[in-house]
């Protein structure tokens, strides 16, 4: 399938931007790293891929606004349009040398996702989704959620808690809950490619609390135009507002929405 012009701005920015991170991986034992958290290390290598996207985005789309990870809020002349970006998604994987982590970057216009992209330049492979117009991989497989039906074959993708976070007890409930009904629970260390895969149908589901609008924007519009289904751990559809998410086909997702809904009602 032929990219629209605002893919080809948003791929032209990631595989610049890639390419970066691509070469502080491969010294990754030399880069400069300061601790944001317990746990949450941010580096070098995040803060120039985040710029090479602001410059990028912003030459290509000038007057949109901007919600990043390290830069934060930037408030565009343009005020029905806004980019969401991660410039690296598992930065503790990058660190340690493990090539799960990606660049995952979304488009909202008036309030609605339309766009998302989620590349990660060690394997090379780049997820994209507009709104009404599928999901692709590397823009030429057609990505669809996978089909189980039985939440007893399925293999479910989640994130742990951080060290120092207050919501160990809690993930650890539900994680005794889930781990008796599916047939196999992963962390990769990335929320982005988790919702990446989903959407690819390597996992069946993905859920999780306490993340970031730039951790999932870019997922969410991946498993929608993937023909899957996304709320926060609620049901609604208010995910980026609440930060929590679970994400499969509409039987899988049906399937676990209660088991990890019932841990929060018993607080």
């Amino acid at each position: 399938m032929a990219a629209t012009a605002l893919m080809n701005v948003m791929m032209g920015a990631a595989r610049k931007a890639g390419r970066s991170l691509t070469r502080d991986f491969g010294e990754v034992e030399q880069l400069q790293v300061s601790v944001k958290g317990p746990a949450n290390f941010v580096s070098a290598a995040d803060h120039r891929a985040e710029e090479t996207l602001y410059k990028e985005l912003s030459k290509a789309r000038a007057g949109y606004g901007f919600l990043m990870e390290e830069r934060g809020i930037v408030d565009g002349e343009d005020k029905t349009h806004r980019w969401i970006v991660d410039p690296l998604d598992g930065t503790t994987n990058f660190l340690h040398g493990i090539p799960l982590f990606c660049i995952s970057m979304a488009l909202e216009r008036e309030g609605q996702l339309v766009a998302g992209l989620i590349y990660n330049p060690i394997s090379d492979e780049m997820f994209t989704a507009e709104k009404g117009k599928g999901a692709f991989l590397n823009d030429r497989r057609r990505l669809r959620v996978a089909a189980r039906r039985s939440i007893g074959d399925a293999v479910v993708a989640t994130g742990i808690p951080h060290r120092g976070r207050p919501e160990h007890p809690q993930f650890l409930r539900e994680l005794k809950i889930t781990m008796s009904e599916v047939a196999g629970i992963r962390r990769t260390g990335s929320a982005a490619l988790d919702l990446a895969w989903t959407a690819a149908g390597r996992f069946d589901a993905y859920w999780e609390r306490n993340l970031k609008p730039w951790d999932i924007a870019a997922g969410a519009v991946l498993i929608r135009e993937a023909g899957g289904t996304v709320t926060d751990l609620d049901g609604t559809d208010r995910f980026i507002d609440s930060c929590s998410i679970i994400a499969g086909n509409s039987t899988i997702h049906k399937a676990l929405l209660p088991l990890v809904s019932a841990v929060t009602a018993k607080g």
